[in-house]
This record gives C-alpha cells, structure tokens and sequence, in this order.
C-alpha cells in the first residue's frame, strides 16, 4: 500500500477529527480512511488515534507525527513537480471556494483557459456566501471579501471591487429617481445582512476616505447574494452592490444606477490559504491565474 497515501488520509483524519468527513474531502469510503489508518498504524508499531463515540483525537505520537507529515507531504509535493519544465504536466485536484456571483460571472466563464492549459488538473468550484473553514471542509483556497478577521490563515490582498447604487427600472418609475442624499427619505432600501436579526448598516457612502451611514426605511431584508439581487429585479427597494455582478443588467436597463456621486467604497478581495510553505505547486499556480483574472476584470 502507498505509504504517501496512508499518510494524506491520516493527515486529513487528525485535521477534521472525523473519519466520515476526511472521506468525503478525499473522495474515500469511510471504511477505506479507517484502513489507512489502522494500515498505518501498524507499519509504525503505534498508536497514532484515540477513537471515542464522539469524536477522532489524536495521540502525542500522532501529533508528532502529523507535523512531520505535514512537513513530508509538502516536500513531495515541491519534488513531484522540481523537474516539471511543462506546466501543463501539473497533475491532481484544486478545490476552491469564492462568492457565487464572481463565480458565475467572471471565474466559470475564463476557467477554460486554465484548463486548456493544465489538462490534467481537476477543479471542484464552491460559489456561496457563507464563511467556510478552508481547513475543515479541504479547500486549497478561498476568495473573500470584505474584511478578513481570521487570523489562523494567510490573507492576500488581490484587488477592490467597485460598488454602484441602483435600483429596477420599475421601482424608479413609481418612486421616481433619487438626486440627493435628502430624496432618500422617501425611498426604500433593501438591507443585506449576515446573519438574518442582524443590524443593517443602511445606505454607505464615502465622504473624502471615511465611510458615512444613513439610516433607510426598507421593507424587504436578505442573507443571500442571490436573493438580494433578486429583490432588486422585484423593485423592493435600492441595493449597493458590486459593479461585477449587475453589469448585464445594467446593460439590459433591467437595473439603472442612481446617485453615483454617492458610492459605497470598494470592497476588498483576498484569497486565503493555509499557509505557502505547504502549497502544492499546482495550487500556486491556480492562484497566480485567478490573481491575474481577478485583476483584469475587476
């Protein structure tokens, strides 16, 4: 049996602490993790887990062995790939998570390109909303936006995305279009929050580089890309959202953009990861190209 293998299926056990979940992030049954380990464990005369009803914990001598593991695997990946002149000969699975309307609307629609390039490169794409642990859930790495508060990964700092206020061409012909901060009085907004019960921080906008607040009346609040924009399209009310995922509509006039001497600043995109010294080389060059991408269209 590939002692490699034992090892990767070991590592992931002791990061998840669940033999279920480590299968599911390397695509094994849960009775083959479970032969891995024991496989392991009795190549090295140890006892590398401690297995109760509740949960998979780690020995001393497993946690010993899972830094050196960590350590060993990252140096194979690096020699698997030394002599490698050709990058399309770059081989394996990268898994990503980013938000869903950048992976629809700009990271789908150039993936081919990498591909084409790298054929034996597989990608598994997440598009969601919700905060996921990069290390629990096996993600190579993560796009986020906004402000970055975990400190346990690494945060780069890729590029900003524009905001734009707007409104469908329905509500802004009931309601008429805004010009000035004081017409908003008489608008409605529809608030974005996460999670729902939360505060909404009303209508942002700068004023020289500080952001300003002002609270607006608003029938309709969403927890969801998606859904906002949607809400949107059903003329509940104004939204601030980024440039990328409304230029269609934009375009169409299904959406038209009001007060933009008012704009919500930027928002920041970073993408995470676990830490460089133990990225595979396929990895860092998918984060070079979505970097590259990211930057071209945004």
């Amino acid at each position: 049996m590939n002692k490699l293998e034992l090892l990767r299926t070991f590592v992931r056990v002791t990061e998840l602490s669940s033999f279920t979940q480590a299968g599911q992030s390397l695509g094994l049954p849960r009775s083959t993790v479970s032969e891995h380990v024991q496989a392991l464990e009795e190549l090295l005369g140890a006892r590398l887990l401690q297995r109760t009803t509740r949960k998979v914990q780690a020995t001393q001598d497993g946690r010993v062995l899972y830094e050196r593991s960590k350590d060993l695997l990252a140096h194979m990946e690096e020699l698997e790939g030394l002599f490698r002149q050709d990058e399309t000969q770059l081989a394996g699975r990268i898994r990503v998570d980013m938000p869903n309307v950048m992976a629809r609307g700009l990271i789908l629609p150039n993936l081919p390109t990498f591909m084409a390039r790298h054929p034996l490169i597989d990608m598994e794409i997440s598009g969601s909303d919700r905060q996921v642990d990069l290390i629990a859930e096996g993600f190579d790495c993560v796009v986020r936006v906004g402000a970055q508060p975990d400190q346990t990964v690494v945060a780069r700092r890729v590029c900003s995305m524009p905001m734009v206020n707007c409104a469908s061409a329905a509500y802004l012909q009931r309601y008429g279009v805004p010009e000035t901060l004081a017409d908003l009085a008489h608008h409605q907004l529809v608030h974005y929050v996460r999670p729902l019960g939360a505060r909404s921080a009303g209508f942002e906008y700068l004023v020289g580089n500080k952001v300003q607040r002002l609270p607006m009346a608003g029938r309709v609040t969403v927890n969801s890309t998606d859904a906002y924009q949607s809400a949107c399209l059903g003329g509940f009310g104004i939204t601030q959202v980024p440039q990328l995922g409304i230029r269609d509509l934009l375009a169409s006039g299904e959406l038209v953009a009001v007060l933009p001497d008012y704009q919500a600043p930027p928002l920041d995109v970073s993408l995470l990861y676990a830490g460089q010294r133990h990225l595979p080389l396929r990895v860092r060059v998918f984060m070079d190209w979505l970097t590259a991408t990211l930057q071209a269209h945004l």
